[in-house]
């Protein structure tokens, strides 16, 4: 099992797949990580040979702000929103969506589960 940024990698999934797992990296830049190491993005990680996977852990390492540090950044910057007292600080404070989306129906994934209201039935 490859270790790639403190992330267990699947070893039976595709190199291009697998990358994924690790947070900040998606399809593309899982992608020009395969390119830049001169790995198949085809090939499987357990095919992989020792040499490649290192190469691969010292590109991410290098060139990407990959889990710990962009889950710190990430949440830096929401607190830096709310702190500031802006809209879109006040909306993470509350818990609604943040992106202009309606409230009035939907937005259950933010809002969380419905609470029923008594009296509200009409």
């Amino acid at each position: 099992m490859a270790r790639i940024a403190g992330v267990n990698i699947p070893t039976n999934k595709r190199v291009e797949i697998a990358l994924t797992y690790i947070y900040g990296i998606g399809r593309t830049k899982a992608r020009q990580i395969c390119e830049k190491a001169g790995v198949t993005p085809d090939r499987r990680v357990n095919d992989l040979a020792d040499a490649e996977v290192i190469r691969v852990r010292e590109l991410i390492d290098q060139g990407y702000i990959v889990e710990g540090d962009l889950r710190r950044t990430v949440a830096m910057n929401v607190k830096r929103l709310m702190d500031m007292g802006c809209y879109r600080g006040l909306r993470h404070r509350r818990g609604l969506p943040v992106r202009g989306q309606r409230t009035h129906t939907n937005a259950r994934t933010r809002k969380g589960p419905a609470r029923p209201i008594a009296g509200k039935k009409k």
